[in-house]
């Protein structure tokens, strides 16, 4: 399967739109209305509706594997290139909105105190999209954070040749309005809750997906959706009533109009961990000892 032919199927998928497909792609119309007649006569069905554009149920299935495959094959190239790279000096970090704290932003200062000529950049992206950034090169290092018993390791994209370290590991809290009727319990049952109104914060709180897996419930529906990463706008909306969120319980400190009441069960941890490649610049080993200083 040519991956060519497997970019420009994902890209007419994701558009829903051959010629939109094609300008993001810097093809003409008629080159990507040609790779995906290919790719259709290569795996011998039709993968693309074409009035309206999407994906018919072997597309749908195709796309399953696509993204992974073509994020492993970036992934590859990236990783040759780094054994051949004359590394400059910086240092380029990845994180999940909720990992940019106070330990990373002291640990940061500490690396650029021993090596005043690093230059440092520090880009806050989604969990999944922090990960993608280190596989392909764009980054050098990500902190990504999640919700998982003690002794497992956080659910994240398939990470390829790459290693991963605990550097945090906290409490997890429900947030809810401070006149809430639970407010005051010492501790709460996550399943108890599956039939709540709740927020749908994915960037900032445990995604609904991981509390319905951790809680073994079709529960957890998403009441009202905030997709922003200040966690003050997060808590306005569950103090005025628009839904419960479950959080690191550092992160609900001094949030007005709110409680924070810990889960009780089942046992879980919020973690954050560092991803990095099998052989990390001195910097990103000097930002991960920091980390665990």
């Amino acid at each position: 399967m040519d991956p060519h032919l497997l970019r420009t199927f994902v890209a007419v998928i994701e558009h829903r739109s051959f010629s939109a497909a094609a300008q993001g792609l810097g093809y003409t119309q008629s080159a990507v209305s040609q790779h995906i007649a290919a790719l259709e006569s290569d795996l011998g069905t039709q993968l693309v509706e074409r009035r309206p554009v999407g994906p018919t149920v072997a597309g749908e299935r195709l796309m399953e594997h696509a993204r992974p495959l073509l994020l492993r094959l970036d992934a590859a190239r990236a990783d040759i290139a780094r054994l051949q790279q004359v590394r400059p000096a910086r240092l380029t970090v990845a994180c999940a909105p909720a990992t940019l704290t106070p330990a990373l932003t002291k640990a940061l200062a500490h690396v650029r105190a021993t090596t005043p000529a690093l230059a440092v950049a520090v880009r806050v992206r989604g969990r999944d999209d922090a990960v993608r950034e280190v596989l392909t090169g764009a980054a050098d290092v990500a902190l990504v954070d999640g919700v998982a018993a003690p002794s497992d390791p956080l659910p994240l994209p398939d990470a390829g040749p790459m290693t991963t370290l605990a550097v945090a590991e906290e409490p997890l809290a429900l947030l809810l309005p401070a006149d809430h009727p639970l407010a005051r319990r010492r501790s709460l049952r996550l399943p108890d809750l599956a039939d709540a109104h709740w927020l749908d914060a994915p960037e900032l709180a445990v995604p609904l997906g991981q509390l319905r897996a951790v809680a073994r419930s079709d529960g957890f529906a998403p009441h009202v959706t905030y997709d922003g990463t200040d966690i003050r706008g997060l808590a306005a909306l569950v103090a005025s009533g628009h839904g419960l969120a479950a959080l690191p319980l550092p992160s609900t400190t001094g949030l007005p109009g709110t409680a924070a009441v810990r889960i009780g069960a089942p046992r879980l941890v919020h973690r954050t961990e560092v991803v990095h490649p099998r052989t990390p610049t001195s910097a990103v080993r000097a930002l991960v000892a920091a980390l665990n200083g």
